[in-house]
């Protein structure tokens, strides 16, 4: 027997709180979106604009202007100092753009600084990491790419999972993956080229009636920007990692709407009402127990991470704590209902061929 924190047959309605959930999404989403427009876009980190980071740990507590102070050269251009870690272990995170020093040369840099400024304090070098510009460009392009083609491949799964429209699906998959290229060729940027080769999916979406691809990707793009916004009002630093956990997110959030289309999809097979909003509002009642277990357990193990993990996964952690409950809230709120503004009747949708005796 499965276990069950809520009774089966419970029966909220999720669908009559959906326009309080599109006002919140709404709200947060601008808030986000308002930030990242006036700050010119995510800060980036140094893997995306190119420069250096150095953490270095000191035997007691050093002042940040102190240390900023001490270490204004020409070697050191536009030094950002911040704590790092927990108070007592007295490390700081020393952050500039890209300079032609070497490593070496930043390396003694910041060593010649900081015994001249601190003298009776010891100090060590833990961690220090370069990337060129170029390089740090490049990769941004391509990260931004991942999250679009990630997105897209996701839609044309779920559009030939439960759509049967692979050939549909395939098509409008090709002609955006070809519209990317071409801007690509154009010299666009590629935060242009996503922009918009995305809006052309959803719109498609909604053209071709690939309501359940329309939900994921709407779903998704939801889980993505709300991270993002946050990060902006927080003025943190987007970086790999920080792609790699939206990524993750991704695919969490997908696992969790799949889960309910295919609940969705049984119902309306047995059908078990007429309606199409009510079989999408039994079915996410059907499979709230699970999706709060899921969201719960990694909650847990994700929040040790950031208590326990320590500076270096810190940032990558708390993006992984929202996206597991914007992702949860998501396919409550926003994956299933979003199959209702079709308004079909069950006994209208395909049926499955019988099968064979």
């Amino acid at each position: 027997m499965s276990f069950e924190i809520l009774k089966s047959d419970i029966n909220i309605d999720f669908l009559g709180m959906r326009k309080y959930a599109y006002a919140l999404s709404a709200v947060v989403l601008l808030t986000g979106f308002l930030s990242l427009l006036v700050k010119g876009g995510p800060q980036y980190g140094i893997d995306f604009v190119g420069g250096f980071n150095v953490q270095v740990k000191f035997s007691q507590a050093a002042e940040l202007d102190k240390i900023r102070m001490a270490l204004e050269s020409p070697a050191l251009p536009g030094l950002v100092v911040q704590d790092f870690g927990e108070a007592g272990d007295h490390e700081v995170l020393l952050r500039a753009s890209f300079s032609e020093q070497s490593a070496t040369a930043v390396r003694e840099a910041v060593a010649d600084g900081l015994h001249s400024a601190f003298p009776g304090v010891t100090h060590e070098i833990q961690r220090l990491e370069m990337v060129g510009p170029k390089v740090g460009a490049d990769l941004r392009e391509k990260a931004l790419q991942a999250i679009f083609y990630a997105v897209l491949l996701i839609s044309t799964y779920i559009s030939g999972r439960f759509e049967q429209k692979w050939m549909v699906a395939g098509l409008m998959a090709a002609g955006l993956a070809s519209v990317v290229y071409v801007l690509d060729l154009l010299n666009a940027p590629t935060g242009l080229s996503v922009i918009v080769a995305t809006i052309a999916a959803v719109v498609l979406c909604v053209v071709l009636r690939l309501k359940y691809a329309l939900g994921a990707i709407v779903a998704l793009i939801h889980d993505v920007m709300i991270p993002l916004g946050i990060f902006s009002l927080l003025n943190k630093d987007v970086d790999l990692t920080i792609i790699a956990a939206l990524l993750t997110i991704v695919g969490y959030s997908l696992n969790d709407n799949i889960i309910i289309y295919d609940r969705i999809r049984e119902n309306i097979r047995a059908k078990v009402s007429p309606s199409l909003e009510v079989v999408i509002n039994r079915s996410v009642n059907q499979t709230l127990s699970r999706t709060l277990i899921t969201a719960g357990t990694t909650f847990l193990a994700v929040f040790a991470l950031y208590v326990f993990g320590g500076g270096v996964i810190h940032d990558f952690a708390l993006t992984m704590l929202i996206g597991v409950v914007v992702g949860t809230y998501s396919s409550i709120f926003v994956g299933a209902p979003i199959l209702a503004l079709f308004k079909p009747r069950v006994d209208t949708e395909e049926q499955p061929e019988p099968e064979a005796a």
